[in-house]
């Protein structure tokens, strides 16, 4: 592994979105991230796992710059990444790659499978077209999959195929930085571990070393492909460390009632979908509690937690563990 300076470091991001309250109602403004920072270091993972619309998708689009975030700075191998031009972004983006959760949606259906892993190869014009034939085929190669495929169709091949396709096409510039947005989520339980393999050895083993921002729901998958984890709320990250420790002795109330939801696979259910949930329900984005957000779920709250928002505590300042809780576990 590479060293550990941050390749990606987000500081203060916010995104706020305004929305209609029913049909024909008022606009309503709705905090979707408010407040992330977060590091990831070079040829490391981190996972930003919650509840869905607790804002982990939403954040990676912002570190895309698919969204333009309303306040924060992003900075991308040493250089303001929001700061730069729309020409001087998409020279920049051979540097970063992203697979998406669904490769039946994400790969282009009228395409063959060469075409769509050389795509990248094209718009940053690199390599001629011999040179980009032999590119896809190393890639394809790399992730299991025969030199034949690069002619066939994505309709021909399995789900757990098609995202391999997917991860050829995201690695295909040799990217510094990957978005693995749920990758896994739309695959069984078998396909599930063998793709979670291949992008770990991927990491290890491809040249550019890259680093992965894994968005995900399923602390199993979590466990096994990251070394550190964010949990987020309500566009909020509330604890943040090395995933053993958040996921071994969780400090925030909200991190724990995640881990005591967690699903027992039983071999009936080993092949559905596992989605984080907490007991209650979250509120409104809209019209978010006053005090910590999370107070309306919490076993722990009190008066205080009513009240007053929670900044973080950190336990470990070696490994940068840290809470936003007034009363944290342990």
């Amino acid at each position: 592994m590479a060293g550990d300076a941050p390749l990606l470091t987000v500081r203060d991001l916010e995104k706020s979105f305004v929305t209609r309250e029913g049909m024909m109602g008022k606009p309503v403004r709705v905090q979707a991230v408010s407040g992330v920072s977060f590091e990831v270091p070079r040829g490391r993972t981190l996972a930003l796992v919650g509840e869905s619309g607790s804002g982990k998708s939403t954040t990676a689009r912002l570190v895309l710059r698919l969204l333009e975030p309303d306040g924060g700075t992003v900075r991308f191998d040493g250089i303001d990444w929001l700061s730069l031009s729309s020409k001087e972004l998409n020279r920049r983006r051979r540097e970063v790659g992203v697979v998406f959760q669904d490769p039946s949606t994400s790969l282009n259906p009228r395409m063959s499978v060469e075409d769509i892993v050389a795509e990248p190869l094209v718009i940053h014009s690199i390599g001629n077209r011999r040179e980009r034939r032999e590119r896809v085929g190393k890639l394809l190669e790399q992730v299991g999959l025969p030199a034949a495929a690069a002619a066939r169709m994505p309709h021909e091949f399995s789900g757990g195929q098609r995202q391999r396709v997917a991860i050829a096409r995201a690695l295909a510039t040799e990217p510094k930085f990957v978005v693995l947005d749920e990758p896994v989520s739309a695959l069984d339980l078998s396909i599930r571990a063998q793709v979670l393999n291949l992008l770990m050895d991927l990491q290890e083993k491809t040249a550019s070393n890259p680093a992965y921002l894994f968005i995900g729901h399923d602390l199993a998958v979590v466990r096994q492909i990251a070394e550190r984890t964010a949990v987020m709320y309500l566009g909020r990250i509330v604890e943040e460390g090395p995933t053993d420790a958040v996921l071994r002795a969780p400090r925030h109330p909200y991190t724990a009632l995640l881990l005591a939801s967690e699903p027992r696979q039983t071999p009936a259910a080993a092949d559905e979908p596992v989605r984080l949930r907490a007991p209650g329900e979250p509120p409104s984005p809209a019209n978010p509690p006053p005090g910590c957000p999370f107070h309306p779920r919490c076993p722990s709250a009190q008066a205080r937690c009513r009240e007053e928002k929670p900044g973080y505590t950190v336990f470990s300042p070696e490994s940068g563990h840290r809470a936003a809780c007034h009363y944290p576990n342990g």
